[in-house]
């Protein structure tokens, strides 16, 4: 069913809305998107890269979810990690350090539905190695976040700096 909805919100995207012939009656769209991207007010409609970019609030809703958020612990499914796309969320767990100073060991344990900022989380399964704290955690991150470098880590955790770039 989900990805039918995609196919034809797709579909008016690129063709826009069929008009109402005599004797048809317009079909009449949800007031409410599956997502929470837009405000239920807002009369912007979805654009594609919305509907395939992880449906992400927007605007005032967005800031609004980051400032409720940051009541939780950072990774936590009430604040996840924010990062730009797969590639982030790995180079984001890789700064992770035990508090031995050792790197720990991530794997990706599944996509977990819409987190508190409107886009699919997903969880990874942190180690660290012979018993040094943390121990083991589960790190919840949405991916959806392009223009945000996460710079603080999850409790129990450090980060490592990034180097200083020529």
């Amino acid at each position: 069913m989900r990805v039918v909805t995609v196919i034809c919100a797709a579909a008016v995207f690129v063709a826009g809305p069929a008009p109402a012939s005599a004797g048809q009656a317009a079909v009449a769209l949800s007031s409410e998107p599956e997502t929470a991207s837009v405000s239920p007010d807002d009369e912007t409609p979805l654009d594609l890269a919305d509907l395939l970019g992880g449906g992400r609030l927007k605007g005032a809703w967005l800031e609004a979810a980051i400032q409720k958020a940051a009541g939780y612990d950072l990774g936590s499914r009430e604040n996840p990690v924010r990062v730009r796309m797969p590639k982030g969320q790995h180079a984001y767990l890789r700064r992770l350090r035990c508090a031995d100073d050792a790197a720990p060991a991530f794997e990706r344990t599944g996509s977990f539905g819409p987190g508190v900022f409107g886009s699919i989380i997903d969880g990874y399964r942190v180690l660290c190695a012979g018993g040094a704290e943390p121990g083991e955690r589960t790190i919840f991150v949405d991916m959806y976040h392009p223009d945000h470098v996460e710079t603080a880590a999850p409790p129990g955790f450090t980060f490592k700096p990034r180097a200083a770039q020529p």
